[in-house]
């Protein structure tokens, strides 16, 4: 369920950059959303992946090397674009800017 969210949010984010004509403001936050969920999924994957295979996902060579591999890389992913913490933040960040001066609208 993971998964097919952020892909259906890959193609909503997709969508929304094909149409918008202000594409830099408007999916700031939506792409801090999409990244945070994909790098959860990631780690999610990489954990259930590693319970199925069990021994096998820690070997280099094998039927394990691509577990392990992705085991061992998954974790770039959310380093590389700012971390977990601050892309939630600053989609959060980001909504409370569009609701404008009355956030009691939530």
């Amino acid at each position: 369920a993971e998964i097919e969210s952020v892909h259906s949010m890959i193609e909503d984010v997709t969508y929304q950059m094909q149409t918008s004509s202000s594409q830099s403001k408007d999916l700031i936050g939506p792409i801090a959303i999409l990244k945070y969920k994909q790098t959860r999924a990631a780690e999610l994957v990489a954990d259930n992946i590693c319970q199925i295979f069990g021994g096998r996902a820690l070997t280099r060579t094998g039927m394990g090397k691509f577990v392990e591999k992705f085991h061992r890389s998954h974790k770039m992913q959310s380093i590389l674009g700012g971390s977990e913490e601050i892309m939630a933040d600053l989609a959060i960040r980001e909504a409370v800017k569009q609701m404008g001066p009355n956030p009691s609208r939530l």
